[in-house]
């Protein structure tokens, strides 16, 4: 039987239970959410599937040593009783991630440089040498997280952030990260049950997520590579069979919809979603929302992130927004439309009220992702 152990996987504020029901999906057991992260245990299975098929995780951690220190010196002496060599080799490059929540230690980068010396130095005492320090291309990556004065080291399992697919080789002006765009599908509950429409699409993360989930593609399928297949417990078969299992693929009778004003905007999504291998899955066209009619359905979801307007004055933004409104409302009937906006001004002229509200970030952007729900006929006939 395989050994269980915790793994630690991060995520974007407001979408932990999103990613905690991701995890329940690929067998997780003891899952417990917190903030920007979720634990959880299970075997190295388990690990490679969280990076392979987790949709909202922007990292996976496997934590391997935890250590009380109150003082520099204390933390060096405790970080140096650790087998290093039990998890990395001479030749290996490496690097140190670093978050310290302590007024203990006020400096982080000066605690992840006193991991990086104990780790170099217990090395240089048993070979005669330091292995190399790589902060851009490390073989092996580790993440010193301090709490007051409790001490966890953990391996970064993903390397790369798991937000970088590896299908994005354009974008457009502001694009939406994948983790985010995978998250705002996962909390609409859209899964691949209707028609999706993205009217202002951009360089197309949106719709690309969208028909990934619709067909039951996993993110990591475009990945190059991942930080544990660099570890000295890698098990190549096992990722292998991982990769080449199809089970969850499935068919999709729907459309997947993105339109944009931007030519430049629609070129660039081609070439994303040509580079994903799903140009036959989406249908891509130059259009205005103010122009564009969607297909008359009883049942559709609309996905989208308008401009928030950092670029436009305050009546221009609103006015559009105002606009917007008006479109969903005379050309949307049967639609759920999630808009996110960092722009509460802009929303608060939208026109219509949401049936829905949570709140996220996009970058540094404090965001509302709103649901309004476009009903045939009357609002009072729809609940009877």
């Amino acid at each position: 039987m395989s050994e269980k152990f915790q793994m630690v996987a991060k995520t974007l504020q407001g979408l932990e239970e999103v990613l905690a029901e991701e995890l329940k999906e690929i067998g997780a057991e003891n899952i417990e959410v917190g903030c920007r992260s979720v634990s959880y245990y299970g075997t190295k299975e388990t690990l490679y599937k969280s990076n392979f098929w987790l949709r909202t995780a922007l990292r996976v951690l496997k934590p391997i040593y935890v250590f009380n220190a109150r003082t520099i010196d204390e933390f060096y002496g405790n970080a140096r009783k650790f087998d290093w060599t039990s998890v990395m080799e001479l030749s290996h490059k490496f690097a140190v991630e670093s978050v310290v929540n302590s007024e203990l230690f006020p400096h982080s980068r000066y605690i992840a440089l006193k991991l990086k010396d104990a780790i170099a130095d217990q090395f240089r005492d048993r070979f005669g040498k330091r292995p190399f320090v790589d902060p851009k291309k490390p073989h092996i990556t580790f993440h010193i997280h301090v709490n007051n004065d409790v001490c966890t080291v953990s391996l970064d399992s993903s390397g790369e952030s798991l937000h970088r697919r590896g299908y994005r080789v354009a974008q457009d002006v502001a694009p939406i990260n994948e983790v985010l765009a995978a998250g705002l599908i996962k909390l609409s509950g859209w899964n691949g049950d209707s028609v999706f429409i993205d009217p202002m699409c951009g360089s197309g993360t949106i719709l690309i997520e969208a028909a990934l989930i619709a067909y039951g593609i996993a993110p990591g399928i475009f990945r190059q590579h991942f930080g544990f297949e660099n570890w000295l417990d890698f098990d190549e078969q096992l990722l292998q069979s991982i990769y080449n299992d199809d089970s969850r693929e499935r068919d999709f009778e729907y459309l997947i919809l993105g339109r944009d004003i931007s030519k430049q905007a629609i070129a660039s999504a081609m070439e994303n979603i040509k580079e994903s291998g799903l140009n036959k899955k989406i249908d891509l066209g130059v259009a205005s929302i103010f122009d564009y009619n969607p297909p008359k359905v009883d049942n559709g979801i609309v996905i989208t992130n308008p401009p928030y307007g950092e670029r436009l004055k305050k009546e221009q933004i609103e006015n559009f927004y105002k606009q917007l409104s008006d479109v969903f409302k005379n050309k949307y009937a049967g639609y759920d439309v999630w808009i996110i906006s960092s722009n509460q001004e802009a929303l608060r002229s939208f026109g219509l009220r949401p049936s829905k509200k949570i709140n996220l970030l996009n970058g540094a952007l404090e965001c509302k992702y709103q649901r309004f729900s476009m009903y045939k006929g009357s609002l009072k006939s729809k609940q009877s």
